[in-house]
């Protein structure tokens, strides 16, 4: 295969009911400075109905060119018309790098346009960056539970693929007025077998906070003990203006809801303080927080792994430092 006609890198701007979801954003930022080591451009893809009033947004976080494909059967987003409209972007556009988040859409999409454009697709990357001899495109992910970090490149197809959960990357300040090249493109969607017809969407709204947007996080993990213990939590987070998180343990004990998950099967966050509170600090719950600016580890293990991440460790009971700790921030508030 001759790689001299794929250029660029493509982003996939996932959009829901008109409103741009903030990995794409993330990974927008991310292309920008792969694009720069290979000299090149970034181009957001845009699929929708109606969603034309969006481009500005894209250019304002760094999109250089917009490719809009716009249709009804594109309103919602169905397997079929989202993958033959990708793949005919690909293949019209022949870009070197193609990059999805890995959300519950780009999950189901990625995979589907690597076996129709015949290349590779690396998951859930923690780590993208280009090397400066080869050029080539190196997609870090965690492999074996974890226990590894896998560096995978992709030498013989193009374009490369990789998806980037949410929170993962940096996105850039947006640029105020900032335009973009808008190309409008018909991918001349035909309909199949495959196309489906969607009857209902029920949207679950969670009265829960979004523990990606908290600059402060009280974590607790199996060793808070139980549900009723993490009204500790609750009231250290309350005391500082935070947001309560978990582990997986704790999840996986009926604790606490899945929303409230960090870690590698849960959400990437990046605050400005995170509390790890009898969170062992297993390599699968790190890869989730150890970009948040200051870590503070309470836990009664000394030899515990969160303690090698952590600016802060407080080894001890944690049933007596968090209340403490609470009352000695209330009195500070006083």
């Amino acid at each position: 295969m001759s790689f001299q006609d794929y250029k660029g890198i493509f982003v996939f701007a996932q959009q829901v009911d008109g409103k741009l979801n903030s990995v794409s954003f993330e990974l927008i930022g991310k292309a920008k400075e792969l694009a720069a080591d290979l000299d090149t451009t970034v181009t957001a893809l845009l699929l929708g109905s109606g969603v034309e009033n969006l481009c500005d947004e894209l250019a304002a976080y760094g999109a250089d060119k917009v490719i809009l494909i716009d249709d009804p059967a594109l309103k919602d987003y169905t397997t079929e018309p989202y993958a033959q409209a990708v793949t005919a972007a690909i293949n019209k556009f022949k870009p070197e790098i193609v990059m999805y988040g890995a959300t519950a859409i780009g999950r189901d999409l990625a995979p589907r346009i690597s076996a129709r454009v015949k290349t590779g697709l690396t998951a859930d990357c923690t780590k993208l960056e280009i090397d400066h001899e080869t050029k080539q495109f190196q997609m870090t992910r965690p492999a074996f539970g974890g226990n590894i970090m896998a560096t995978i490149i992709c030498p013989e197809h193009r374009p490369a693929m990789s998806t980037v959960r949410p929170g993962v990357m940096q996105k850039r300040e947006p640029v105020a007025n900032a335009k973009a090249i808008v190309e409008k493109f018909d991918p001349k969607l035909e309909k199949n077998d495959k196309f489906v017809e969607i009857l209902e969407i029920i949207k679950n709204v969670s009265t829960a906070k979004d523990i990606m947007d908290a600059k402060i996080l009280v974590s607790g993990g199996r060793g808070v003990g139980s549900k009723e213990n993490f009204k500790i939590l609750e009231d250290l987070a309350d005391a500082i203006g935070g947001t309560v998180a978990c582990s997986r343990a704790a999840v996986d004990a009926g604790w606490t809801e899945k929303d409230m998950q960090v870690g590698q099967t849960g959400k990437t966050v990046r605050p400005h303080v995170y509390f790890a509170i009898g969170i062992s600090g297993a390599i699968q719950h790190l890869a989730g927080m150890e970009e948040s600016d200051i870590i503070i580890a309470i836990n009664k293990d000394e030899t515990a792994p969160i303690f090698d991440v952590a600016d802060y460790g407080i080894v001890g009971d944690l049933n007596k430092i968090v209340p403490a700790l609470t009352e000695k921030l209330k009195a500070l508030k006083a």
